[in-house]
């Protein structure tokens, strides 16, 4: 393949671990591209070429860093397999998946799983590698084993320190260092009572998530407890909030605008259906904006965006939305008519009130463009005296379309 790059993984073990198609692809190469440490792994006499490290940034150099040895014969090197949360994909967007020629090895999270003799396949494995701590929240479930990618020696404690003030000190955490490697060594113990500081760099951790009695248990479908929410009142409540998630219909890939964020309940929940949604908040209030963004962070989704200031003027230049919701602020002047011109053909938009003033407005739209118009109501059992009646909460009316093609 004419100018292909091959991109090799490598292990803690080294050349030694390493097929002969692996090693003759590294003898060949004029340029080894990789991190100090795995090109210390290679023995000088077998691998002559020209050895370059990656700068940092990474990213915005892999292009003119390529660039600069056109013609000549590169070999990228790589932790594991290139292609699981590793060089592989940065490779495959910044130049082209045809220009590469892949070469892996057992990855980390393989190497995790026999150790411990974990079906793969059941199996959640999370990357804090450049990502939020925070991250890890949104997985963590009674029962769950997930496999973690650490980003550096403390980033075993620093996950234990979470457990813990999360309510999930019970967790049994282990750390799988050097897999594959002579120095492979594992620690194990509790959240609760986790002793070490700093570990090897190079590291999988393996939780066994268990919940503290006291722990506010938070659900894998929309319509957590409010009370897994920090609020001032602005709250879509949570038999709403799990009928409009539902309207809303999210699905992988997918970005959605929370307009009128409140306390995000929407866009946070519409982010852990599933981790490549997507979401942005946008909330006129700069003490509601800085509250969306701790409860984003508390329930696991801390690549949440909040945009500051009102709607419809803070919606300029944002990424187009696969869908909308408006929980608050429909009166304001041309807010409806700027969603639905953003809004590509297949969108949805939902909308949610609880005033004339607004419904009149969700009404007409029913009328222009059809969808559905319902009214919800919730009821809750209270006591009356000796005995048990119901409370009604405000009804709540919610239009929620489909935006077709123009004719």
């Amino acid at each position: 393949m004419n100018g292909a790059i091959a991109v090799v993984g490598i292990g803690a073990d080294g050349w030694d671990g390493l097929p002969e198609g692996s090693r003759r692809v590294l003898r060949d190469a004029e340029v080894l591209i990789g991190a100090p440490r795995q090109l210390d792994l290679l023995p000088g006499d077998d691998c002559p070429g020209e050895r370059i490290t990656w700068p940092s940034p990474l990213r915005p150099a892999v292009p003119g860093l390529l660039a600069a040895h056109q013609g000549r014969t590169i070999a990228v090197l790589a932790s594991g397999d290139p292609s699981f949360y590793g060089i592989g994909r940065t490779l495959a967007e910044s130049v082209g998946a045809d220009r590469l020629r892949i070469h892996p090895h057992p990855s980390s999270v393989s190497y995790a799983s026999a150790r411990l003799g974990w079906p793969l396949e059941a199996v959640e494995t999370v990357s804090l590698v450049a990502r939020p701590l925070a991250a890890l929240s949104a997985a963590l479930h009674p029962g769950r084993r997930l496999l973690v990618l650490g980003e550096g020696p403390e980033t075993p404690a620093r996950v234990a320190a979470l457990l813990r003030e999360t309510g999930w000190g019970g967790t049994r955490v282990r750390v799988l260092e050097q897999l594959g490697g002579p120095r492979e060594r594992l620690l194990d113990a509790t959240a609760a009572d986790w002793p070490y500081e700093r570990t090897d760099a190079l590291h999988v951790l393996a939780l066994d998530c268990v919940r503290d009695p006291d722990a506010l248990r938070l659900g894998a479908v929309p319509g957590l407890p409010d009370e897994a929410y920090e609020h001032d009142g602005q709250l879509t409540k949570r038999y709403v909030r799990a009928a409009t998630l539902a309207a809303l219909a999210p699905a992988p890939g997918e970005l959605l605008w929370d307009i009128g964020g409140g306390s995000g309940s929407i866009g946070i929940e519409w982010m852990r259906t599933h981790r490549s949604c997507r979401a942005l908040a946008v909330e006129k209030s700069p003490e509601r904006a800085a509250r969306i963004e701790r409860n984003a962070d508390a329930l696991g989704v801390p690549g949440l965006r909040v945009v500051t200031g009102p709607a419809p003027a803070a919606l300029t230049g944002l990424d187009a939305p696969d869908a909308i919701f408006i929980g608050g602020g429909l009166t304001a002047p041309g807010l409806l008519d700027a969603c639905w011109d953003a809004l590509p053909a297949g969108g949805r938009l939902v909308a949610n009130t609880v005033t004339l003033e607004s419904e009149a407005l969700l009404a007409d739209r029913y009328r222009r463009h059809g969808g559905e118009l319902i009214r919800l109501a919730v009821a809750a059992a209270v006591p009356v005296g000796g005995f048990t009646g119901w409370r009604q909460a405000m009804p709540v009316t919610q239009w929620s379309v489909t935006k077709e093609e123009e004719a």
